[in-house]
């Protein structure tokens, strides 16, 4: 039976690792048992997938970036060349901390991008068609679509769903690319519907 995904014939799929119909694992990556991907994703070259992950549909890893277990990602979500994610609050060579219970959870929720070499410290979510800068440093909770940059990473503004950065007048934005309206609500923002 012929697969209905793509592994490059220098990338190694475990037995026990789930792919998606229509997903491509480029060159030089490895995927792990139990590890599982969903449908038309793109992993680059160089793609290490940690055993137990989860991937959502239609997510993009660019080349030299790790999954890790305990990480999430949701549909949709970009993760940049080399980007890293962690998985343990305090790594010791000395005293191994390698179990599934070791493992801090991270989720990165629908359609949020993740810069090229930017960090995300494990125990963070990063929320919904969120933005982190290239090299930012994310070391808390990012609300859903702020841009955040810096390290350690902080809220320099908002992005729309379409990834165009919003200006506001007063509590309402408009997109300039695509019209989605967003309202500010404290420290956040919400998609307004018409």
């Amino acid at each position: 039976m012929t697969a209905d995904y793509f592994v490059h014939e220098s990338s190694y799929l475990d037995d026990g690792a789930k792919v998606g119909k229509g997903t491509k694992i480029w060159h030089f990556s490895h995927v792990m048992s139990s590890a599982v991907i969903g449908e038309n994703c793109s992993l680059g070259q160089n793609v290490s997938v940690a055993p137990n992950v989860v991937i959502g549909n239609n997510v993009k890893i660019q080349n030299n970036v790790s999954v890790y277990e305990g990480v999430i990602l949701e549909d949709y979500v970009f993760c940049g060349p080399s980007m890293v994610f962690t998985n343990v609050r305090t790594p010791r060579s000395a005293y191994p901390r390698n179990t599934s219970a070791d493992y801090v959870r991270t989720l990165v929720k629908r359609g949020a991008s993740i810069g090229a070499n930017a960090t995300v410290v494990c125990g963070t979510t990063i929320g919904e068609w969120a933005f982190v800068a290239a090299g930012a440093v994310v070391t808390k909770d990012v609300p859903p679509y702020a841009m955040v940059a810096g390290v350690p990473a902080r809220v320099i503004g908002w992005a729309c769903e379409c990834g165009v950065q919003l200006h506001f007048e007063g509590d309402v934005a408009v997109c300039a690319e695509c019209g989605k309206e967003y309202q500010m609500r404290g420290d956040s923002i919400v998609m307004r519907v018409r």
